[in-house]
């Protein structure tokens, strides 16, 4: 979603942060909807665009505690998706490229997924499935992998899943890239994916609670990135708890 002057990116950019940091609330607190509106009730568009990016971060506080999305929540994404419709075949240049328009693409098929689940969306089958590490090397898949961390939610399963399940050793190896490279919202997007990994049973390659650490120590305290973290950890706590107390997985 590019934008031609640096005041208007700036504003964009504290709308992120702004409706990061509500979201970070309300998955600190009791897991209840987050305070997305302004307390007049309007919507700006700013707040619309910062929506739009976060997508189905926006109900982590209810995916992560087995609620049920908010209807509140969901309506407001849905006029975000209105206001800032996704790039189509047709409008293809309006992204940065083919990769991130299917980036893009899946981003917004993880927000439709939950939508779906409440009266103001319909889902949709997945878009095509990017290559795996085999196909790319390690490298460029973690990065991109990173690029997709709002998959790393419970109720989410597809095609990007799979392959995290199947290159754990992958995701632990671009983490600690990012690590070396003090990239801290890179590694802190690919440690949610280990996490994501471990609550699905799957063999954890690295020790991830350290490396949460690291960054919440060593980062520059952005809410975004507090969100990954903060997504990460919930994520951890499921995968400590027994198999039959970890909820199943919806397509």
């Amino acid at each position: 979603m590019p934008f031609a002057e640096t005041p208007l990116r700036d504003e964009y950019a504290a709308a992120v942060e702004r409706v990061a940091r509500r979201t970070l609330d309300a998955l600190r607190g009791d897991g209840g909807a987050a305070a997305l509106a302004d307390p007049d009730g309007a919507v700006p568009r700013p707040t619309l665009a910062a929506l739009r990016v976060l997508g189905a971060d926006l109900f982590a506080p209810q995916l992560l505690t087995g609620a049920a999305p908010d209807g509140p929540t969901a309506v407001l994404l849905a006029e975000a998706r209105q206001a800032f419709p996704a790039p189509d075949s047709a409008l293809e240049s309006a992204a940065a490229s083919a990769d991130a328009a299917l980036v893009i693409a899946w981003q917004d098929w993880a927000a439709g997924q939950v939508l779906a689940r409440t009266p103001y969306g319909t889902g949709a089958p997945p878009p095509v499935p990017p290559p795996g590490p085999e196909a790319v090397g390690w490298q460029t898949w973690s990065v991109r992998m990173a690029q997709l961390s709002v998959l790393a939610l419970p109720g989410l399963d597809g095609p990007v899943h799979d392959t995290a399940r199947a290159h754990t050793l992958a995701l632990a190896r671009g983490a600690v890239r990012s690590m070396l490279r003090r990239d801290l919202p890179t590694a802190a997007r690919l440690a949610r994916w280990l996490a994501w990994a471990g609550a699905e049973g799957r063999p954890l390659r690295l020790e991830v609670e350290p490396v949460l650490e690291r960054i919440r120590l060593a980062g520059n305290g952005s809410a975004r990135t507090g969100l990954e973290l903060a997504v990460a950890r919930r994520l951890l706590d499921r995968s400590s708890r027994p198999p039959t107390d970890r909820r199943s997985r919806v397509r």
